[in-house]
């Protein structure tokens, strides 16, 4: 099945084909290409996308009748993105849209002059991204999730639900660009709370193995996982290995909770994604990113797993259950 197909099945009709007769007026419609790194099958995938798409509808942008979209997605692989990017730049889109800091990377990489809008990045100042929050410079902006301010307060929450927890492991991807901000935040709010951080880093399945061995003998009492796409899409090995070391863990998105994790804190992706539209809507518009600034999160997503929480012997507060967006029993 053809990619543009598949998801079109797997968007409920979104990404419908266009009508009889709008084909033929495709190439006159400004394109848009969609960079991830993720994979059809991530069940992530399909809300996502249809935020950014529902963000576009409200704009008056329906695909095949006034703009056509170009999606290119990795399948999970960080060194197709570089390709992937260059196609897109071949294609001569009007706009790129990147999703997550690699994706963003690889369409730098690509262009300088095609604009690029973020979906999804913890701090594109830290990662050289863009000059500023207020003035991007360069062909750059977006939305940022904002995920180096949030990786203090899931150290804060760990707190919450352990006081006496002393010794702390940090499990990221050393290949996503977002990663050396993301540690050095936790460093400072690990010195802040007396916690022990011990970072770890995993590249692919293997690695993730190899990385749960050392928290091991590290004695690590909980766990921070990083977000990060291959780490997403590992989850359930991630999830097996906290389960067997009995480390309580944080994680950024919901769904490492939905899968068996304890709790997560951080933005909501599918509100990023719906507000990355705006900003291809100005720039189609003539607006120029340089002078587009950068939008932080809005809604933040508490997510608790309370079966998991049983099963490692830990009492959640009944303050943090009453801040929750969603208790799973």
């Amino acid at each position: 099945m053809k990619r543009r197909a598949f998801l079109s099945a797997l968007s409920g009709g979104l990404l419908a084909a266009p009508l009889a007769g709008e084909g033929q007026q495709a190439a006159s419609l400004p394109r848009i290409g969609f960079l991830a790194p993720a994979s059809l099958s991530d069940p992530r995938v399909p809300p996502y996308i249809r935020a950014f798409q529902e963000g576009l509808r409200e704009l008056g942008y329906v695909e095949g009748r006034n703009i056509a979209i170009e999606f290119r997605w990795a399948e999970g692989q960080y060194e197709r993105l570089p390709g992937l990017a260059a196609e897109l730049v071949r294609l001569n889109v009007s706009i790129i849209v990147a999703a997550g800091p690699n994706a963003i990377q690889a369409a730098k990489q690509a262009t300088a002059t095609i604009p690029i809008v973020m979906a999804a990045v913890g701090d594109p100042v830290g990662t050289g991204f863009v000059a500023s929050l207020a003035r991007p410079g360069g062909n750059i902006t977006g939305v940022s999730n904002m995920l180096p301010d949030l990786v203090g307060k899931q150290l804060e929450l760990l707190k919450e639900v352990l006081p006496t927890v002393s010794r702390v492991a940090l499990l990221g991807n050393p290949a996503n660009p977002a990663n050396a901000s993301l540690e050095r935040q936790a460093q400072d709010a690990a010195r802040t709370l007396g916690v022990r951080l011990q970072p770890l880093w995993a590249r692919d399945l293997s690695e993730i193995d190899s990385a749960f061995t050392a928290t091991r003998m590290e004695r690590a009492d909980a766990l921070i996982v990083l977000t990060d796409t291959m780490l997403i899409n590992h989850r359930t090995r991630v999830i097996d290995h906290a389960g067997q070391r009995r480390l309580p863990a944080v994680f950024g998105v919901s769904q490492f909770v939905e899968a068996g994790g304890l709790l997560a804190y951080g933005p909501s992706f599918a509100d990023g994604y719906r507000r990355a539209a705006p900003y291809v809507d100005r720039i189609l518009k003539g607006a120029k990113p340089a002078d587009l600034p950068i939008e932080q999160p809005r809604k933040f997503e508490l997510v608790i797993n309370l079966k998991t929480a049983k099963a490692l012997g830990v009492t959640i507060p009944h303050s943090l259950l009453q801040r929750a967006d969603q208790v799973i029993e």
